[in-house]
Formats: structure tokens, C-alpha cells, sequence
């Protein structure tokens, strides 16, 4: 089985998601050789690499008065998972070059830890996430090389299998995050309870498109 994930680090619901999908790979009862490829989804491709408005400022903007417990709510979900996201102090970025990181880290075996370095910076920490230094610092945490993370951060390696990782994405028809897409079928949500992430990950049967 291929498991593609396609995700940001500006997205706490992918934050929340990893953690389910971890728990459902961790079961016992889960299903074996299975390749997971982390995917990059910008959700904002525009945005500038200097900090702005917090995640929480942002959200009041798009929700209004629903926005107070829309945000309780995501802290909540996220706590129940173990997480502490913190929308007062997490600033959205540009995340390109986050998304190489990552590119960089899986040629190393080290994504999935190059990608829980990069959520918990982020939303936990409220790093800015489109520095160099603070990659730099993240991707040593994550095991890699200082200096091909230099060479990487200072060049333009990778930008190309990010880009097309958008252009797949338009192809399967993900159209959000976390998005999962297992053996080329459909996407469905990555934010499914982990029972629900054990059955699609034990069946070879097509999976119910996201909603």
C-alpha cells in the first residue's frame, strides 16, 4: 500500500491528523508495508516569509463571532491528542521552503520527523517557519546534515517535486488538508477518528471520498 499525505505545516487539523494516523499505524492489528510520502499542500502559496497576524487573528477575521469556539475547539481536539496548539502565538508563513526540508528529509528517511519538528515549531512554539535559521535548527533536530540543509535552504533544490506536488494534488482532486490518498484512489480525510484510519489502512477496498 501507498500512503501519500498531503498536508501543510500552516494546518493544526494536520497536526491533530498525524497524531491519528500514528496511533493507527502504532495498533496491532494494523496493516504492514505500507510506504507513506508526505505530500506538500501550500495553503498559503502567497504569503510572506515575515510573520504577520496570529492563526487565532487570522480565523476571527474568516469566522467572526464563531471564531472563539471554533478555536476552543481545535485546542481541545488537538489537547486530546496530546498536542498544545497555540493559535495566539502561531504566525502564518510561507511554507515553501518548509516543504523542502521535508523533501530533503525523506530522501534521508527522516520525513515524518523532519514533519513533527516542523507542526510543533509551529504551533506549539510559534515559530516562524520560513526562516532559514530556524530551519537550519529544525532540520538538525530532525537528524540532517547541516550542510546539505544549508545547501538546500541557500539554493533551489527541491522546488521542482514541490511544485509538482501541487499539480498532483489537482489530479487526485485533493482539494484540502490533511488528505490522504492510498493507492491512487480517491483522497479522504486524514482527521478521521483512529479506528476509522485502522479500518482504511487494513482494507484493499476503495475508500469513501472525502467530504
Amino acid at each position: 500500500m501507498k500512503l501519500e499525505i498531503y498536508a501543510d505545516v500552516l494546518c493544526p487539523w494536520c497536526y491533530i491528523g498525524k497524531r491519528r494516523l500514528t496511533a493507527a499505524l502504532a495498533h496491532p492489528a494494523g496493516r504492514t508495508g505500507i510506504e507513506i510520502v508526505w505530500r506538500g499542500y501550500e495553503l498559503a502559496p502567497h504569503e510572506r516569509r515575515t510573520p504577520g497576524p496570529t492563526a487565532a487573528e487570522a480565523m476571527s477575521g474568516w469566522w467572526g463571532e464563531q471564531a472563539p469556539a471554533r478555536i476552543a475547539r481545535i485546542r481541545s481536539l488537538g489537547a486530546a491528542e496530546g498536542l498544545e496548539l497555540n493559535l495566539h502565538l502561531a504566525r502564518p508563513v510561507n511554507t515553501f521552503d518548509a516543504h523542502r526540508l521535508v523533501k530533503l528529509a525523506a530522501d534521508r528517511g527522516r520525513a515524518d520527523q523532519m514533519m513533527e519538528l516542523l507542526l510543533h515549531g509551529y504551533h506549539t512554539e510559534g515559530r516562524n517557519v520560513a526562516d532559514a535559521h530556524v530551519l537550519q535548527r529544525l532540520g538538525g533536530a530532525a537528524g540532517l546534515n547541516a550542510g546539505e540543509v544549508r545547501a538546500v535552504l541557500d539554493g533551489d533544490d527541491y522546488a521542482d517535486e514541490v511544485r509538482a506536488d501541487r499539480r498532483r494534488a489537482a489530479e487526485h482532486g485533493v482539494t484540502g488538508v490533511p488528505s490522504l490518498v492510498i493507492d491512487g484512489r480517491p483522497p479522504v480525510s486524514g482527521v478521521q477518528p483512529v479506528a476509522d484510519l485502522q479500518v482504511l489502512l487494513r482494507n484493499d477496498r476503495p475508500a469513501d471520498p472525502a467530504s
